[in-house]
């Protein structure tokens, strides 16, 4: 009798082994799991997801789970599985010098061979490119704007600015009908940057960053990158920003509360600040306008010299056990539907080449793009991590008045000849 009990104890086991198995399987096997990180919330995450879905309905052997981290933990989470092992089959990166430190560990799949780059913009995917060789494949394709309330534009009677001492004068006006001009949310420092990278580029001209970046003749302590900081330091003194600002974290909507509220004019932000209004505020987008950062007298940069930025890109990690069907799934992330969707939907550009936005606030961006003479990528994504965070540590302590202009560039040149000579 014990014999028989045990052999029915067992039998009973192995048939709750066996539909335990199937409930998880498709066609008598388990389906393969693609693991997909990215940071973007609203409209943006929706086109993501209905990406997955069309890639699941080709695969319906395999399961994508995907998890939206917000964006300012997002690089120390990814780092931290990328050191651990066990990172997602598929992650959203910038390119750039942040890419290229997990490429330069081979911890980034090389998909040179699985990509048509005439569906790309050149510049963009070379954003994502090391030694001829694609790591990422961008989806988007940001500006950086600065976005005013065209209520309060009307009401004291200002008009775009097209000259740095035009945007004082406003500045000014501003403040004595007791309106912040801006509204800058600088906890996590890389809002503050795009400043210090626009003055740059329009005191000294678009070749200042690749003459200092690859060590052809000028350097990070350039005049043009001091001038850049004395301008920052001179809007601060002039109370051109809300107090506090470099305590503000822009996820959480602080900064963009104050523009919503009527409490601030003004915010200098990269075009993905629409999506935000769409989420957070939709009925403020009748009040939504822009104008490009301002020009400098004397100086070498133009309007339509921008700074942009491809983001997201999409990398699949090298130790996918999935890479075939991870290098897929980016390819779909890429594709013409999901990027016709992604413009349309989500007030952003793509790097999609031929892809026009039927959105007409979205148009409008693109035709600033199509004026462009030079698109500049945001230091921060394009030098190596660590010149990347000490320029944005040097440039939120000129911000804070705790450090001058000459101080940071010293600081910035000395740190290049050490990681880039």
């Amino acid at each position: 009798m014990k014999k028989l009990a045990m052999l029915m104890m067992l039998f009973l086991v192995l048939i709750l082994t066996a539909c335990s198995g199937s409930s998880n399987s498709a066609g008598g096997s388990e389906k393969k799991v693609l693991e997909f990180w990215h940071i973007d919330p609203g409209e943006k995450e929706k086109v993501y997801e209905e990406a997955v879905e069309r890639f699941e309905e080709k695969h319906p052997d395999v399961e994508v789970k995907v998890l939206r981290i917000p964006n300012d933990a997002y690089k120390q989470k990814l780092s931290v599985a990328m050191s651990g092992g066990n990172p997602p089959d598929v992650f959203n990166s910038w390119g750039g010098g942040w890419l290229k430190q997990f490429v330069d560990q081979g911890k980034v799949l090389d998909v040179t061979e699985d990509v048509d780059k005439s569906h790309f913009n050149e510049l963009a995917l070379q954003n994502s490119m090391y030694e001829d060789k694609v790591y990422g494949l961008p989806l988007g394709l940001s500006i950086d704007v600065v976005f005013y309330n065209k209520e309060i534009f009307d009401k004291y009677g200002l008009e775009e600015p097209k000259t740095y001492q035009e945007w004082l004068e406003i500045n000014d006006t501003l403040n004595e009908n007791d309106i912040i001009p801006i509204a800058l949310a600088n906890k996590t420092k890389w809002p503050g940057a795009y400043y210090l990278m626009n003055f740059a580029s329009r005191e000294a001209g678009t070749d200042l960053f690749d003459s200092a970046f690859h060590r052809e003749g000028k350097g990070f302590d350039d005049e043009g990158y001091v001038q850049a900081g004395t301008y920052i330091q001179e809007m601060v003194k002039n109370d051109a920003f809300n107090e506090g600002f470099n305590g503000v974290p822009y996820d959480e909507g602080t900064g963009r509360q104050l523009l919503y509220s009527g409490q601030a004019a003004m915010m200098d932000m990269t075009i993905s600040f629409l999506n935000n209004v769409r989420m957070e505020a939709p009925e403020f987008e009748e009040k939504l306008d822009f104008f490009v950062f301002p020009e400098v007298e004397g100086g070498k940069g133009s309007v339509t010299d921008l700074g942009a930025s491809a983001s997201p890109v999409w990398s699949v990690s090298e130790s996918s056990e999935h890479p075939d069907l991870a290098t897929e799934l980016i390819q779909e992330l890429t594709s013409e539907e999901t990027a016709q969707a992604y413009a349309d939907r989500t007030g952003s550009l793509t790097s999609i080449n031929g892809v026009v936005p039927n959105d007409e606030f979205t148009k409008k961006f693109h035709e600033v793009v199509e004026g462009a003479t030079h698109l500049q990528m945001p230091y921060d994504q394009t030098l190596p991590p660590e010149l990347a965070e000490l320029h944005k540590d040097t440039t939120q302590a000129v911000f804070g008045l705790e450090m001058t202009p000459e101080e940071a560039a010293e600081k910035m040149e000395a740190k290049a000849k050490e990681v880039l000579e």
